[in-house]
């Protein structure tokens, strides 16, 4: 789901991408090779440790010097108005609560530069809402530390937060996917 997400935010040479919730940074490398030396990848992440992570895996794969990676709340993004080509989120908008999801949109919008894309892969309230969905909400709901995310309408909070969908897609792995391609108005 994530590579698909990648494909449809299709950063390329030179250009400034942020990605929200990098992890253990393989879409951060994926990102760096794409916009090459003359580009430069962003990265934020609430975890200390997967910071650790994602700084060893830019080192090894020799893409350190363009990847500039913080510590942080997306809350508050520490990066200036308009200073972004493209904002990746893979499986994280869903873990902030509902009512922070419009703040959370809010800090993409104003990072990134009027025309500038927003890809978005979360797990999904759209799609078929079998067994499976209910279960994931039910672990959520009684286990947040085990299961610390659940299905949102993620398509819909973008387009509340002021963004243009270009592209929507649901697939499924067990749970339903959302892959929302969104840009921010000229």
């Amino acid at each position: 789901m994530r590579d698909l997400g990648l494909k449809m935010l299709d950063a390329s040479s030179g250009q400034r991408i942020l990605e929200i919730g990098f992890g253990t940074g393989h879409c951060v490398v994926t990102l760096a090779e794409a916009v090459g030396p003359d580009g430069q990848v962003f990265g934020i992440d609430l975890s200390d440790k997967m910071l650790e992570e994602a700084q060893k895996l830019c080192d090894q794969k020799g893409v350190a010097a363009r990847v500039n990676l913080t510590q942080g709340d997306a809350s508050h993004l520490p990066y200036e108005d308009e200073s972004m080509d493209g904002l990746f989120m893979s499986f994280t908008l869903e873990l902030f609560d509902t009512p922070e999801i419009p703040a959370i949109l809010q800090e993409c919008r104003r990072v990134l530069k009027p025309g500038g894309r927003l890809v978005n892969v979360s797990v999904s309230k759209e799609g078929a809402q079998g067994v499976a969905v209910k279960a994931y909400e039910w672990l959520h709901q009684h286990f947040p530390n085990l299961m610390d995310c659940r299905p949102i309408h993620a398509g819909k909070a973008i387009e509340n937060a002021g963004f243009t969908i270009e592209q929507s897609n649901i697939d499924h792995m067990w749970v339903p996917v959302e892959i929302v391609s969104a840009r921010k108005p000229s």
